[in-house]
C-alpha cells in the first residue's frame, strides 16, 4: 500500500469514527505503519499485517481516547508493545510529553528506534515494569493521564495505572466488549487506589468490533504500597 492509498483509507475511516482528520498526521502513521511492518519480519510485534486491518485496528482504535486528552498532557503508556496507543497519540499530540514502558526489552528497542526514524519529540521508551517505576517518585503521581489497551482485567490494571496517575487526572483503560464484569469486580480496587469511575464510553469502531472506554478520575493519593509486588496485583486483585 502507497501513501496515497493509505491517506484515502485513512480519511475515510476517520470520516466514518468522528476523528479529526489531518494529512501531516497522516503521513507520520503511514511511516510508522511501515516501520512496524518491516520489524515484524524480525519481531513479533503484531499479528495484524493486513495494512487496512492495521488503520481500523491500531491506528483508529488508538485513536478513540484521542477527545479525552489535552495537547500539553504528562501522559503515559503502560504495556506499549509496538506503540499503541502512545505514538498516535503523540502524532496528534505534539506537545504532550508521553511515556511508553513496556516489559519487553526487544519491543522498547524497536520503539526507540521508530521513535528516532519519526523525529518525535518529547516522548521516551523505557524498558521496564510498571510496578519498579512506580517507586520512582518521578514518575509517581505525576501524570494527566495514564494509558493501557487490552491489558489485564481492570482489577489487575488499575493497581499499576493509578499510582501514576496525579489527584485530577484521568486512567483511560481501554477494553473489548462485556466489561460489566470486570467493572463490577473492580468497584472496591478502584476505591481503594484513589480513583472513581467518571466515564465508560462505548463504541463500535467501523462495525468491526466494539471498544469500551472506561475513565477514571484519580480523587485521593495512592497508598505508597500500591502496586504491590510483581504477579501480585494478577494473582491476587484488589477486592
Amino acid at each position: 500500500m502507497n501513501f496515497v492509498e493509505f491517506n484515502k483509507l485513512f480519511k475515510e475511516k476517520c470520516e466514518s469514527n468522528h476523528i479529526i482528520y489531518d494529512e501531516i498526521k497522516s503521513e507520520l502513521l503511514y511511516k510508522y505503519m511501515t516501520l512496524i511492518l518491516e520489524w515484524n519480519n524480525k519481531i513479533n510485534l503484531t499479528a495484524i499485517k493486513d495494512e487496512r486491518e492495521f488503520i481500523v485496528k491500531h491506528f483508529i482504535d488508538s485513536l478513540t481516547i484521542n477527545e479525552f486528552i489535552d495537547d500539553y498532557n504528562q501522559i503515559l503508556d503502560i504495556g506499549t508493545g509496538a506503540g499503541f496507543p502512545g505514538i498516535p497519540i503523540k502524532i496528534y499530540n505534539a506537545k504532550s510529553e508521553i511515556t511508553l514502558i513496556d516489559s519487553v526489552n526487544k519491543k522498547i528497542n524497536v520503539i526507540k528506534d521508530i521513535i528516532c526514524k519519526l523525529k518525535l519529540e518529547k516522548i521516551e521508551a523505557i524498558h521496564i515494569r510498571a510496578e519498579e517505576l512506580a517507586k520512582d517518585t518521578k514518575y509517581r503521581e505525576s501524570f494527566d493521564i495514564v494509558t493501557t489497551r487490552a491489558v489485564s482485567k481492570l482489577s489487575t490494571i488499575v493497581e499499576y495505572m493509578l499510582p501514576f496517575v496525579k489527584i485530577g487526572g484521568k486512567a483511560i483503560c481501554m477494553k473489548g466488549p462485556n466489561v460489566e464484569q470486570e467493572l463490577e469486580d473492580s468497584k472496591n480496587a478502584i476505591e481503594i487506589l484513589g480513583g472513581k469511575v467518571e466515564k465508560i464510553k462505548k463504541i463500535n469502531i467501523d462495525n468491526e468490533f466494539e471498544r469500551n472506554i472506561i475513565i477514571i478520575r484519580k480523587n485521593i493519593h495512592t497508598n505508597i504500597r500500591y502496586p504491590r509486588e510483581q504477579g501480585k496485583p494478577l494473582k491476587e486483585p484488589l477486592k
